[in-house]
């Protein structure tokens, strides 16, 4: 009996200690101060686990060799662990897995999860860059060098080490020293950037803001799709009577199937394949264009700009560079991250090169009669095989930006758990429900209604540059890094910043303002491009 007292005593003590620690521990949780790595809390929380299972057992036995039987619901041993301790031992009190390696643990516990999937290499982190960067809409860039000359040329230059440099900022905001001094991972996205900035007075506006630009800009590129493939056909087959919207209907009725996809896995077979046709394509437009060299018009390429449509250009060769959206989740699921700033220098350079030299050669090979999509300009047997490929290409490539628009849409509107919008789409067996099908079937179709009413792609692609390429680029991610680590920053960092954050916001405003009178001109005299 003396036994049994003694336990009890010594389990309402332990309780008393437990509830007193997690208080302590809660309180500093809320005031910031969290374990220094996702390691370091996985490997506390285990410690404690076991400690208190070891402080059980320990009781349980001596209840058993006293020839009590236990009771369910007793004090101590019916004693959970505190919301406030978990908090702060576990960083986002997620339940540990019950055994399992360290990185299972890891997985579980992490803020940023991932651990377990497998890592890229940094060639494989570049191919990705190169992907996002040297896609078809570099068609359009010979169009830039119309309306700007040298000035354009120099701007292909010029939007490459700055997206480069703000590439490098960005990820530089996903770091914080901790307290013992090491530079740790702290934020895992571009929204948990913007959050970070806007905390505390406004904890999820940056998030939404971004959010925003990351769907119009995904929207777009879907619209864009659509219009190069309606533009292509109907200049592969003048001779057909089908017009470009009928094209483009064409076009979208195959894209339809978009709507039922639950994941990329079929899609993602055919991007090498694509991205490799692209290069193909690319090489064969030049050399169509070298073969023509006694022909060039070098005295066509002046130090001019076209005051109305030269901002427009601005924005079609700031599109052309818009990567800035997935970088963090790029880095995070690299193998040696401290290969990311090497990456980004050789994967810009390598695309600054080849982009130049494609718009100089072609804008010198057809000079004034550059169209807005460049294959539109090659004869008509070598430009109906070369857009096939092209249409191809645009299709395969168009559910990509589809897929991660209906993440986002669903993931802000109707999978936040109490924060939702609207009920969630997916049934309690994962299946789509009939409404949430038809919300992305309206999403193909608008993307049609816009490319069959606004079916001007150069117009479209610098609007699209100005509003969200140039924010997304150029403002947020110098924006970012003043408001996170202006205390760290040197002044010429501090310049830097300013300087970008300054003519980004005047190109981003110029452009778009002039891409909007182009398109209201365009739709009010039925002009085509």
């Amino acid at each position: 009996m003396a036994t049994l007292l003694r336990s009890k005593l010594t389990n309402v003590a332990t309780a008393v200690s437990n509830k007193s620690q997690a208080k302590v521990s809660g309180v500093f949780a809320r005031m910031g101060f969290q374990a220094a790595t996702d390691e370091e809390a996985v490997g506390f929380a285990h410690c404690d686990d076991l400690d208190y299972e070891h402080r059980q057992g320990l009781q349980m036995d001596v209840l058993r060799a006293e020839g009590e039987p236990r009771v369910d619901g007793d004090e101590g041993a019916a004693e959970s662990p505190v919301e406030g301790d978990i908090r702060y031992q576990r960083g986002d009190g997620a339940p540990l897995p019950p055994s399992g390696s360290k990185d299972q643990a890891v997985g579980a516990a992490g803020e940023f999860g991932g651990h377990d999937k497998p890592k890229i290499t940094a060639w494989e982190a570049g191919w990705n860059v190169t992907n996002a960067i040297q896609g078809m809409f570099v068609l359009g860039l010979p169009y830039a060098i119309l309306h700007g000359g040298y000035l354009g040329l120099f701007l292909i230059i010029f939007a490459a080490v700055v997206c480069c440099y703000t590439g490098k900022i960005l990820i530089a905001c996903l770091y914080e020293e901790n307290e013992d001094g090491e530079v740790v991972r702290v934020r895992d996205s571009y929204v948990a950037i913007a959050n970070a900035c806007c905390a505390p007075r406004f904890p999820t506006l940056g998030g939404r803001v971004v959010n925003v630009a990351q769907i119009i800009e995904l929207v777009m590129t879907c619209i864009l799709y659509v219009v190069v493939s309606g533009n292509l056909m109907y200049n592969s087959f003048p001779g057909l009577p089908v017009s470009q919207k009928s094209w483009s209907i064409i076009a979208t009725a195959l894209l339809l199937p978009c709507a039922f996809l639950k994941n990329l896995k079929a899609v993602s077979r055919f991007s090498l394949l694509c991205t490799l046709a692209h290069f193909v394509i690319n090489i064969l437009v030049i050399a169509y264009c070298l073969s023509r060299a006694r022909d060039w018009a070098w005295e066509k390429v002046k130090f001019y700009i076209d005051v109305k449509k030269f901002p427009i250009s601005i924005g079609i060769i700031v599109f052309s560079y818009t990567s800035q959206i997935f970088l963090p989740s790029l880095e995070g699921n690299m193998q040696r991250p401290a290969e990311f700033h090497c990456m980004m220098n050789w994967t810009h350079v390598a695309a600054c090169v080849l982009k130049g030299l494609f718009a100089l050669v072609a804008y010198l090979t057809w000079a004034d009669e550059t169209k807005e999509v460049i294959t539109d300009n090659l004869p008509g047997s070598i430009r109906a095989v070369v857009n096939l490929f092209l249409v191809a290409k645009a299709l395969l490539s168009y559910p990509l930006p589809f897929f991660a628009a209906v993440e986002v849409l669903e993931k802000s509107l109707f999978q936040e758990g109490g924060r939702a919008f609207f009920p969630a789409c997916y049934g309690g067996d994962g299946r789509l429900k009939p409404w949430g099908l038809t919300l992305r079937c309206a999403l193909v179709v608008f993307t049609l209604l816009m490319a069959i009413y606004v079916p001007h792609f150069a117009l479209l692609m610098g609007l699209t540059g100005s509003l969200t390429g140039a924010g997304l680029c150029f403002l947020l991610p110098s924006l970012f890094h003043l408001r996170l680590l202006w205390r760290k920053l040197l002044w010429h960092q501090v310049f830097f910043d300013v300087a970008i954050f300054v003519i980004g916001g005047i190109c981003s405003v110029s452009g778009f303002v002039h891409s909007l009178e182009g398109l209201i001109e365009a739709y009010g005299t039925n002009a085509e491009d």
